[in-house]
C-alpha cells in the first residue's frame, strides 16, 4: 500500500488539485470490503461513499432523485459545489473503471503513452473481441485472426501489463458481455471505448460509451466530464410471454424515439413489468439504447440481477447492494424529463430495418411492408448473437425454436451463423448440447468475438452491389456496415425470431400465427420458446483467456516499429495560433445520414486502427457529396479536379489549406470510434459545422482540438455551397454559451454572415486553444 500511496501522490501533485486519489479512499475507508471483481481484489465496491454523495446532492436540491441521478451524482467530484441542472452544467465524475475494446485500446493506449503517466489510476481492462473476422468458423478464424494481427496483440498485452491494465486476449469474448460477467455491478460507474457500454446497466450500472482520450482522462486521475444529462423513463407494466423478448422492448422504443431522440439523455426503465425482464434481457436492452442517441440507460436493481451476480460468482456484492438497495433504485416521486409507457402484455414481436435500426415493423407486417417497398423477401443469412444478443438465454431461446424444426426434419434455408458472447458462453452452451441444435439445423458457430456484427466478415455468398436481406439478432444494421454491400437490407430482430425466420427462408413468416411444412409433408406451427435464463449448474468458464497485469510494470518494453504498418507513436497536434480561421475551403458538404462508419468504416479498415496516418486513408469516404449525390467524390477547389475526400484533405494540409466540413442532422451517430475526430484533425480540418451531433463524435472532436459548431437556424445549412469559403470570426472571445460568428463566402464574391452555436465549457475552451485535451493534460503536469 505504501508505494501505491506514493505513486497516487506523485501523480496527484504532476497533474494539480483535482486528480483522483488512485481509490486509496475506498480502500481505507470501506466498512464491508467487498472486491469490485475476482480479478482486482484489492479494489472494493464503495457503496458509502456513493450513499453520502447522493445524501449531499439531494439535501441541496430538495427534491426526490431518479436512480440514474443517484448513480451519476453519486460518483461527483465535488458533490458540495457541483453545479447540477439537467441538460445544461457539466459535471465533473469519478468513473470507478474503464473498459477497452481492441480496436479502440490502440489509440486510446497511444495516448496513454503519450501521457508521460506511469500508470493508470483507476483499474482497466482491454478486450481483444473487433479484429477477429468471420471466415470459416471459431477456432478456425481465431487462429488466422491471432496470425494476422500478432503485433496489434502484442502491443496491447505489453502495454497492458507496463500501465497497469487487465487484457484479455483474443477468444475471450465481446467486451460487453465479460463486462456483464465480471465487472459491472449495481451503482458502478463504469466508461468505455465502445457505444454499447451501456449494456451494463441491465446489471443495474450507469455505464457510458466514449472516446478514447476520454478514457485516458480517467485513466490518468483526472475528473471526467458529462453534460448533466436529462432522464427519459420507460414505464413497464404487464409482463413479457409468448414470442414477445427483452429485444422487443428497446426495438418498440427505438421507433417511438428514433435514433436521436434520446441524445442528452439516460433512459431509466421502472414500474412492475422489469421484474418479467432477465438481467441479461436488461442489458440487451440497455445495449441497443445506444441506437436511440442516449447517454446510457439502466434498469433498478432487483431480484433478477441478484440472481445473476449469484451465478457469476458474485454473491458478496449481491449481499452488499441488498444493504444499499435504496440507493440502487429510483426514489419514489421522482421526476422524469419524459415519460414512455409500455405495455408488455401488449408488445409484439418487432424487426426493424432496413438502413436505420428506429425503423420499427411488427414482424407479423414486416412481410407485406417488404412488398410494398421493394425489399427482398427472401433471407439470405440469419446471424444470432452479438453483444447485443448472446447470453445463455437467448442461445437457449434460439435453440428451442431449432429443436421444433429438427422434429419435424427441417433445417435452416438461409445461412445461419451463432456468435457466443464469451468464451464462458461458448463453454456453457457446448456442455449444455445448445451449440449442437444450433449446428444440426444448420448453423455454423463463429469465434467469440464481434465478427459480422461490425463488419468483419469474409461474406462468399453473394457480390458487392447485389441486393440481398438479411436478419440479424445485432444492435445496428446502416448500410454496408455488416458486408461492406450497399444493397444488403439488414434488419433487426430477436435470436428466437432471426432463427424462425431462417428456417422459413423468408420475411414473409410470420410464427405466431404461419405453419411451416416438416419432411413429412404435414404443417405444423413453431410454439413459443421457452428457455432457462441462467444455467441449473454453473457456468463453465471455458479456457483461461485473462492476463494480470504485474505489480510493477515499469521494467516492461512496449515496442512500436517506425516501419510498421498498423502502429503510429503519436505527434502533438499543433496548437491554436490565437487567430480566426479565415476564408476556409469546405472539404465536402455531406447530404443526409452521416455516421461515423461514414466518416471513418470499420470492416478491413480496423487493421489500422493503431496507424492514424494509414487509417486517414478511409476519411469521409462513405459521406455522400451533396454536389454530385456521390460517395468519396469531391472537387479539390485549387486544381478543379473530382477525387477521393481523404485524397483531397491531403491536398490542402500539404498546401497550408485549412477545411471544414458541412454536415446535416445527427451528425456522428454510431459507433463511439474516435477515428472520426482524429483523422479530419491529422489531415488539417479545423471545424466541423452540422444542423445537429451525436454525443460521443461531438465530445470526441472537442477533445482533438476541433470545434464542432451547429447552425443556430438549421435552414441556414441551405445557405452554403460547397465551393463557399468560412471565416469563424472573434474566436479569442469563445465563451460557454455565446454564439461565433459564420462569414460564408460565396463564389460570386458576395458574402453573409450567420451564427453559430456550440457546447463548449471553459475546461473545453482550453483544450481548442491547447490543440487537444491531451496536449492540456501535458501542459498541466509541466
Amino acid at each position: 500500500m505504501a508505494s501505491y500511496c506514493l505513486l497516487a501522490g506523485r501523480v496527484q501533485q504532476a497533474l494539480g488539485h483535482g486528480a483522483r486519489k488512485y481509490h486509496v479512499s475506498a480502500v481505507m475507508c470501506q466498512r464491508a470490503k467487498v472486491a469490485m471483481s475476482h480479478f482486482e481484489t484489492n479494489e472494493y465496491v464503495n457503496y458509502e461513499k456513493l450513499e453520502k454523495n447522493i445524501n449531499i446532492v439531494r439535501k441541496r436540491l430538495d427534491r426526490p432523485l431518479t436512480l440514474s441521478e443517484k448513480i451519476v451524482y453519486g460518483h461527483l467530484d465535488d458533490p458540495v459545489k457541483q453545479d447540477i441542472v439537467r441538460g445544461k452544467t457539466y459535471l465533473r465524475l469519478r468513473p470507478d473503471r474503464v473498459a477497452m475494446q481492441d480496436a479502440t485500446a490502440q489509440m486510446a493506449m497511444l495516448q496513454f503513452i503519450s501521457s508521460g503517466l506511469p500508470r493508470v489510476a483507476v483499474p482497466s481492462t482491454i478486450h481483444c473481441d473487433h479484429l477477429i473476422e468471420a471466415q470459416l468458423g471459431g477456432d478456425k478464424d481465431l487462429k488466422r485472426a491471432k496470425d494476422i494481427n500478432q503485433e496489434v496483440y502484442n502491443f496491447l498485452a505489453t502495454a497492458a501489463a507496463k500501465y497497469g491494465v487487465g487484457f484479455w486476449k483474443p477468444g475471450s469474448g465481446i467486451i460487453h458481455q465479460i463486462i456483464l460477467e465480471n465487472y459491472a455491478y449495481p451503482g458502478v460507474l463504469l466508461i468505455g471505448t465502445d457505444s454499447h457500454t451501456p449494456n451494463g446497466g441491465g446489471l443495474g450500472g450507469i455505464c457510458i460509451g466514449v472516446g478514447g482520450a476520454d478514457a485516458v482522462d480517467v485513466m490518468a486521475g483526472i475528473p471526467w466530464e458529462l453534460k448533466c444529462p436529462k432522464v427519459i423513463g420507460v414505464k413497464l407494466t404487464g409482463s413479457l410471454s409468448g414470442w414477445t423478448s427483452p429485444k422487443d422492448v428497446i426495438l418498440k422504443v427505438a421507433g417511438i424515439l428514433t435514433v436521436k431522440g434520446g441524445t442528452g439523455a439516460i433512459v431509466e426503465y421502472l414500474g412492475p413489468g422489469v421484474d418479467s425482464i432477465s438481467c441479461t434481457g436488461m442489458a440487451t436492452i440497455c445495449n441497443m439504447g445506444a441506437e436511440i442517441g442516449a447517454t446510457t440507460s439502466v434498469f433498478p436493481y432487483n431480484h433478477r440481477m441478484k440472481k445473476y451476480l449469484d451465478k457469476t460468482g458474485r454473491s458478496e456484492i449481491a449481499s452488499l447492494a441488498d444493504e444499499f438497495k435504496s440507493n440502487l433504485v429510483p426514489d419514489e416521486g421522482a421526476e422524469y424529463d419524459q415519460l414512455i409507457e409500455i405495455n408488455l402484455d401488449e408488445l409484439k414481436p418487432h424487426i426493424n430495418g432496413p438502413f436505420t435500426p428506429d425503423l420499427a415493423n411488427p414482424v407479423s407486417e414486416v412481410g407485406a411492408v417488404a412488398e410494398q417497398k421493394g425489399w427482398p423477401l427472401d433471407i439470405r443469412v440469419g446471424l444470432i448473437g452479438s453483444c447485443t444478443n448472446s447470453s445463455y438465454e437467448d442461445m437457449g431461446r434460439a435453440a428451442a425454436v431449432a429443436k421444433q424444426a429438427l422434429a419435424h426434419g427441417l433445417k435452416c434455408k438461409s445461412q445461419f451463423t451463432i456468435t457466443p458472447g464469451s468464451e464462458q458462453i461458448r463453454a456453457t452452451i457446448e456442455r449444455d448440447g445448445y451449440a449442437g441444435i444450433l449446428r444440426d439445423v444448420g448453423g455454423v458457430v463463429l469465434a467469440n468475438a464481434c465478427g459480422p456484427c461490425i463488419g468483419q466478415w469474409d461474406r462468399k455468398d453473394i457480390k458487392k452491389g447485389e441486393k440481398n436481406t438479411i436478419v440479424t439478432s445485432y444492435n445496428r444494421n446502416f448500410t454496408g456496415r455488416n458486408d461492406a454491400n450497399p444493397e444488403t437490407h439488414a434488419f433487426v430482430t430477436s435470436p428466437e425470431i432471426v432463427t424462425a425466420l431462417s428456417i422459413a427462408g423468408t420475411l414473409k413468416f410470420d410464427p405466431e400465427k404461419d405453419f411451416l411444412t416438416g419432411a413429412d409433408g404435414k404443417k405444423f406451427k413453431l410454439e413459443a420458446p421457452d428457455a432457462d435464463e441462467l444455467p441449473k449448474s454453473s457456468f463453465d468458464p471455458g479456457q483461461d483467456t485473462y492476463q494480470y497485469p504485474p505489480k510493477d510494470g515499469s521494467g516492461q518494453r512496449v515496442d512500436v516499429s517506425p516501419t510498421s504498418q498498423r502502429l503510429q507513436l503519436l505527434e502533438p497536434f499543433d496548437k491554436w495560433d490565437g487567430k480566426d480561421l479565415e476564408n476556409m475551403q469546405i472539404l465536402i458538404k455531406v447530404k443526409g445520414k452521416c455516421t461515423t462508419d461514414h466518416i471513418s468504416a470499420a470492416g478491413p479498415w480496423l487493421k489500422f486502427r493503431g496507424h492514424l496516418d494509414n487509417i486517414s486513408n478511409n476519411l469521409l469516404i462513405g459521406a455522400i457529396n451533396i454536389e454530385n449525390n456521390k460517395a468519396n467524390s469531391v472537387k479539390n477547389a485549387i486544381t478543379q479536379e473530382y477525387g477521393p475526400v481523404p485524397d483531397t484533405g491531403r491536398y490542402y494540409k500539404a498546401h497550408g489549406i485549412k477545411w471544414v466540413v458541412i454536415g446535416d442532422e445527427n451528425y456522428g451517430e454510431g459507433s463511439s470510434r474516435e477515428h472520426a475526430a482524429l483523422e479530419p484533425r491529422h489531415l488539417g480540418g479545423r471545424a466541423i459545422i452540422t444542423k445537429s451531433f451525436a454525443r460521443i463524435h461531438e465530445t470526441n472532436l472537442k477533445k482533438q482540438g476541433l470545434l464542432p459548431l451547429t447552425f443556430s437556424d438549421p435552414a441556414d445549412y441551405d445557405k452554403i455551397h460547397p465551393e463557399d469559403k468560412i471565416t469563424l470570426a472573434g474566436l479569442k472571445d469563445l465563451a460557454p454559451g455565446k454564439p461565433v460568428k459564420c462569414v460564408i463566402t460565396h463564389q460570386n464574391g458576395s458574402q453573409e454572415s450567420i451564427l453559430l452555436n456550440h457546447t463548449f465549457n471553459e475546461t473545453q475552451i482550453e483544450w481548442f486553444q491547447a490543440g487537444s485535451a491531451l496536449n492540456r493534460m501535458k501542459e498541466l503536469q509541466k
